[in-house]
C-alpha cells in the first residue's frame, strides 16, 4: 500500500516521461489520446476523471488511483463525487476493489484541499 499518493503520482508522471524518450511513438499515441480526457464534448473533463478513477480502482492500478484522483480534483470534482465513483467500482469489483477502494480513500485524503 502506498503511503503517499502526492509522491506517487509525481513518480509515476516522471516515469512516463522517461520512457517517452525511450518510445516516442507510443507515449505519443497515448497523449494524443489522453489529451481527448481535456475536451468538454459529450461528458466533461470531471466526469471523464471520476469514470478514470473508478476504473483504475477495479483494475487494481495505484499509479492511475493517484493521477486521476489529483486530476478529477483539479477538474472541480468534490470529495462526495470521488466517494461516489470510488463506490461504484466496489460494485463493479467486489472485494478487490473494496481493498483498492481503500487505497483511493487515502489518495483523496492527500489531494483533498477542503
Amino acid at each position: 500500500m502506498v503511503s503517499d499518493y502526492k509522491e506517487l503520482n509525481e513518480k509515476v508522471n516522471i516515469a512516463i516521461a522517461e520512457f517517452g524518450k525511450e518510445n516516442k511513438v507510443i507515449t505519443k499515441g497515448f497523449m494524443q489520446m489522453h489529451q481527448t480526457m481535456d475536451s468538454d464534448e459529450a461528458l466533461s473533463p470531471k466526469v471523464k476523471e471520476l469514470i478514470a478513477l473508478a476504473i483504475g480502482v477495479a483494475d487494481r492500478c495505484e499509479g492511475c488511483i493517484a493521477y486521476h484522483t489529483k486530476r478529477a480534483f483539479d477538474c472541480g470534482a468534490s470529495r462526495a463525487e470521488l466517494i461516489e465513483a470510488v463506490g461504484v467500482s466496489v460494485f463493479m469489483g467486489g472485494g478487490p476493489a473494496l481493498v483498492y477502494a481503500s487505497m483511493a480513500l487515502q489518495a483523496i485524503n492527500d489531494f483533498d484541499k477542503s
